[in-house]
């Protein structure tokens, strides 16, 4: 365990030292902490010291830079991501712990050693960005949900460890609430086929009950406050990240999903329009069914690009454009592209965070880049492979009294891939929350089991 550590430590040092990345997302979360630790109004710093008030971000990762700012100062992103450092070794252990628990000491340990090495979430404590402390908390949630049924189910220290997991990630972001609708109903599974329900069923689920309320607490204080800065009922964070009044350009993210599929669009086309010029060459032939439509939509490109900047009559034009498409072929729209965008978030290489071209299997190129996209390829549906034959021989083994957290476990990703396949664009970290379930499954195969 100690030379796992290590090796998971240097691992995550090297990401730190060589490819920290602090951009886009994390100065948004940056600067929300900064005015709130500053001015106390949780928003975007103004010239002159005043403060905007905003809720396209949930509290809970500021929370945690406000802390890691108190603690080494303001805007000292390093040592941020040496915490998620800590945090994301303690994700490693958490699954050990309970691959071990479920299928024995080899397969903790083998499990321990898939999350210690694994680049993908490794690579992403040098981003300060909600993924790793959202990883932690998906490993100590179903860590205790197994700890929890094993103490007797009722009002016990693991309870209360399961939901500040709960509650936790949903201060994180917003679509971990799915988290909690898998967890607790399985919890509430449990307790309705134990020997307390005798003693009445009102009674029995008390527990849960408790749990449920005390995961949705924490975001009454967001929702009041949400409703006295901006008049609006918003217990969440908005899906397009925008605040009370600003545009939301759903034409034309109708029509991006009426043919978007790859990340390397996601970040040309998508992340680009209001605010940077959008080219036509990076826009795929699969975005125009007629010579006509390609026309209409050069056209719009070209009036977008002299200003880079989104308006509603942009977005009516958008919208006409995207209403034709599906009509042209509503099977693509409502069963192919959402397919292709998950299956593009599995599959991709996740190297998005590194310095390698977004087209990376262009050999001709830069042949190393595409060696080394491939690699990872490969390396990323191993974990899936290794995860699904764990689960095959989990299931063959009639769950081992663990029904309730394996359906948990299968119901966390059923959901969580059920909401992608409504996505507009494909964004691989979205399926990074699959891995601590998927190194858990995977230490199955190492197991003495037959």
């Amino acid at each position: 365990m100690t030379a796992a550590l290590a090796l998971g430590f240097g691992l995550r040092l090297w990401f730190i030292v060589h490819t920290a990345r602090i951009a886009g997302d994390s100065l948004i979360y940056g600067d929300i902490a900064k005015t709130w630790m500053q001015t106390g109004v949780y928003g975007f710093g103004e010239a002159g010291g005043g403060a905007l008030p905003t809720l396209i971000r949930l509290p809970g990762y500021p929370m945690f830079l406000v802390v890691c700012f108190r603690l080494f100062g303001v805007e000292h992103y390093t040592a941020v991501m040496y915490a998620q450092g800590v945090a994301d070794l303690v994700t490693c252990l958490l699954v050990g712990a309970l691959a071990g628990r479920l299928f024995g000491r080899r397969a903790g340990l083998a499990a321990l050693w898939l999350a210690v090495l694994c680049p993908f979430t490794a690579s992403y404590v040098a981003y300060p960005l909600a993924e790793t402390l959202t990883l932690t908390c998906v490993a100590l949630a179903f860590y205790g949900l197994e700890r929890w049924r094993a103490a007797g189910l009722g009002f016990n220290r693991w309870l209360w460890v399961v939901v500040a997991a709960l509650a936790y990630s949903v201060l994180l972001r917003p679509e971990q609430g799915l988290l909690a609708a898998a967890v607790v109903p399985a919890m509430l599974w449990l307790v309705l086929r134990s020997p307390a329900r005798r003693e009445g069923v009102t009674r029995a689920a008390a527990p849960v009950l408790v749990a449920a309320a005390c995961v949705v607490l924490p975001l009454l204080p967001w929702a009041v406050r949400n409703w006295r800065a901006f008049h609006v009922v918003q217990p969440l964070a908005p899906r397009y990240a925008t605040d009370p009044g600003e545009l939301v350009p759903l034409g034309f993210q109708h029509w991006f999903k009426t043919w978007g599929i790859e990340f390397a669009s996601t970040e040309d086309v998508y992340w680009n329009y209001d605010g940077a010029a959008v080219d036509l060459n990076d826009i795929p032939t699969r975005a125009f069914d007629t010579d006509n439509q390609y026309a209409r939509t050069a056209a719009l490109i070209e009036e977008y690009d002299r200003t880079a900047r989104a308006n509603q009559a942009f977005d009516d034009r958008f919208e006409e454009l995207a209403q034709e498409r599906v009509k042209n072929d509503p099977l693509r729209y409502y069963v192919a592209l959402p397919v292709a965008r998950v299956m593009d978030m599995i599959l991709r290489p996740r190297v998005e965070m590194f310095e390698i071209e977004l087209e990376w299997w262009r050999w001709r190129d830069h042949p190393k880049q595409t060696i080394f996209a491939g690699t990872y390829a490969v390396l990323n549906l191993g974990y899936f492979v290794l995860a699904g034959v764990g689960l095959w021989r989990w299931r063959r083994r009639g769950w081992d009294g663990n029904k309730g957290l394996a359906f948990s476990m299968i119901g966390f990703i059923v959901l969580r891939t059920l909401l992608l396949l409504t996505l507009d664009n494909s964004e691989p970290r979205y399926t990074l929350e699959f891995f601590p379930v998927l190194m858990v499954w995977a230490g199955a195969v190492f197991s003495d089991f037959g």
